[in-house]
């Protein structure tokens, strides 16, 4: 017999049994299978889904986020402007009332000096008095006393070279 002729019996049986086999995994395993591949399928595309929903639900953060950062650093940019005009303007406040301070300092010391001058003047003038007297009456070779009518002469003549003073600095 060979792979031409093969023996009936063998043949009827084997295509029974390979049409029971057949049929067994038609009706039974091929259906399992399928359900199994389209769960899968499912659960691939399901996931797929969910993975595109978390993706736009992520570039939709991110992009919130980039526009957070934007506004904040717009925001800090402002605050920084707003600090470096706000410090200027306290520094020229300050450099005012510095000068201003300085101006009155400037004032009250030449108001002292001019005073700390009539002072000095005035107690140069009895100094001189005293000594111009004191000269005189060694001069005289007796003391004078009479120090009211000392005191008239030499504020004349304190008059008159104060008065030759100012007409020199005007020509």
């Amino acid at each position: 017999m060979g792979p031409l002729k093969p023996n009936l019996i063998e043949l009827i049986v084997g295509l029974i049994t390979f049409s029971v086999v057949f049929a067994a995994l038609a009706k039974v395993l091929l259906p399992r299978i399928d359900r199994t591949l389209a769960e899968r399928e499912e659960i691939t595309s399901g996931r797929l889904e969910q993975a595109e929903a978390i993706q736009r639900e992520a570039q939709h953060i991110r992009t919130e986020y980039q526009a957070e950062l934007s506004a904040a650093r717009h925001e800090a940019s402002r605050i920084r402007q707003a600090a470096h005009e706000e410090g200027l303007a306290l520094l020229a406040a300050v450099r005012t009332e510095g000068q201003k301070v300085r101006e009155e300092m400037v004032a009250a010391a030449g108001v002292q000096l001019e005073a700390d001058r009539v002072i000095a003047e005035a107690e140069l003038r009895e100094h001189i008095l005293g000594l111009a007297t004191e000269l005189a009456g060694r001069i005289i070779g007796e003391p004078l006393t009479d120090l009211d009518r000392a005191r008239a002469v030499a504020d004349e003549f304190f008059a008159g070279t104060e008065a030759g003073t100012e007409a020199d600095t005007r020509g």
